[in-house]
């Protein structure tokens, strides 16, 4: 009997599998898209939001904008100097001396190379003037500039300034993307700023940090200091490159950085945009930078010297020498004399009285308000223009 109920379980269950693979036989045949909906129904699909490649979504804190509209005025500037001159190179000319030594010397690898190095710029003019550090390009034989847009040409120098580090160069191209000057005068601590150039010749790079302070001097960088400090990344190759505003309008130019290994060590200093705009117009209009200049030789006034001229606070500088036949020997300073005021700006060390004289017109009378002998008196100068720096040659 259970034998008998078995077989009949079997046979209902072999004949209800033949007929389902039967039916899915005749649904593949003739139904096959059926067949398919039927077997992926019960896998849903996994539904995933994306933003429509149309839409231009800017993230909240990105800086994209100004990136995009500074970057096209950076420049790579590449500068080679060539080999110095073999003062022995009579000798080795010499058919004798030739032929005793050989051709060794006519290795490449034992003969002077060209020196080379790189650093940045900032294009200033559709003309082509591009503002950038004198340090980059004073003892270049040649300039090469790279455009953003991966255009190569040559530059020639149209003027420098050593004593503030500036350096205005040319390149023969027109309606090129100039960048748009901030005042660096409305800068705070605290104000994003990016930095482009391109360190260590990777290739153009953004950074971005805040500023750190301002009116940074006594750095014995440059002779005229009034830094920008800031901590975005500046690195060996940045130097002449744009320091930006987050609106993407130039407020300095990258210059120099502090550092114990070469890297950045978020200490960077830049020139603000005022004074290298000052500096640039002057190139332009008349080749050089003129500036004023007394011929004196001056020192800070210390606590202890505050003490002993009886001033109120340690400000002003000390007129530690006169030179002679200057404006101020002519106009009767003295060694000894404490410099309270320019035209009644008042001097609270040497590198501010550098700077006010420095800002002066050459062949006009200014008056110095000065401490002589528990005095205060006010003396007339007539201004004279501060000669050119001598430039050591390599």
């Amino acid at each position: 009997m259970n034998n008998q109920l078995h077989q009949k379980l079997w046979l209902i269950f072999a004949q209800t599998v033949t007929v389902c693979l039967a039916l899915v036989f005749v649904l593949r045949l003739f139904f096959p898209s059926l067949l398919e909906n039927m077997l992926t129904k019960s896998s849903k699909p996994v539904l995933v939001k994306q933003v429509s490649p149309n839409a231009s979504v800017i993230p909240i804190g990105s800086y994209n904008l100004a990136v995009k509209k500074a970057m096209p005025s950076v420049v790579n500037i590449f500068t080679s100097k060539k080999a110095p001159d073999n003062p022995h190179q009579k000798y080795l000319d010499d058919p004798a001396f030739r032929q005793f030594f050989g051709d060794q010397f006519d290795d490449p690898d034992t003969q002077a190379q060209p020196e080379t190095s790189l650093g940045s710029g900032v294009i200033v003019s559709e003309q082509g003037l591009i503002l950038t550090n004198n340090h980059v390009v004073a003892s270049a034989d040649e300039i090469e500039i790279a455009l953003a847009d991966g255009r190569k040409m040559s530059a020639k120098v149209v003027g420098t300034d050593p004593e503030t580090d500036l350096a205005l160069i040319k390149i023969e191209a027109d309606n090129l993307p100039a960048i748009t000057f901030a005042s660096s005068d409305t800068l705070a601590v605290g104000d994003v700023v990016l930095a482009i150039g391109n360190p260590f010749g990777v290739g153009q790079t953004v950074t971005q940090g805040i500023i750190s302070a301002l009116g940074r001097n006594h750095l014995g960088i440059n002779t005229f200091e009034n830094f920008i400090q800031t901590d975005a990344s500046i690195n060996p190759g940045n130097s002449g490159g744009a320091l930006i505003n987050t609106d993407g309008n130039l407020v300095g130019i990258n210059s120099a950085i502090y550092s114990r290994s070469g890297g950045s060590m978020g200490i960077g200093f830049a020139i603000p945009a005022t004074l290298a705009r000052q500096v640039m117009d002057q190139i332009v209009s008349q080749g050089n930078v003129t500036r004023g200049w007394i011929g004196i030789e001056a020192q800070d006034i210390t606590p202890e010297l505050a003490e002993s001229f009886k001033l109120p606070a340690a400000e002003g500088a000390l007129i530690a020498g006169v030179l002679k036949n200057s404006p101020a020997e002519k106009a009767g300073l003295h060694a000894g004399d404490v410099l309270l005021t320019i035209d009644n700006k008042p001097i609270a060390d040497t590198s501010t009285m550098l700077t006010l004289i420095a800002a002066l017109t050459p062949n006009k009378k200014v008056t110095f308000k000065i401490a002589r002998a528990e005095e205060r008196l006010n003396i007339a100068v007539m201004i004279g223009k501060r000669p050119k720096p001598i430039i050591e040659k390599d």
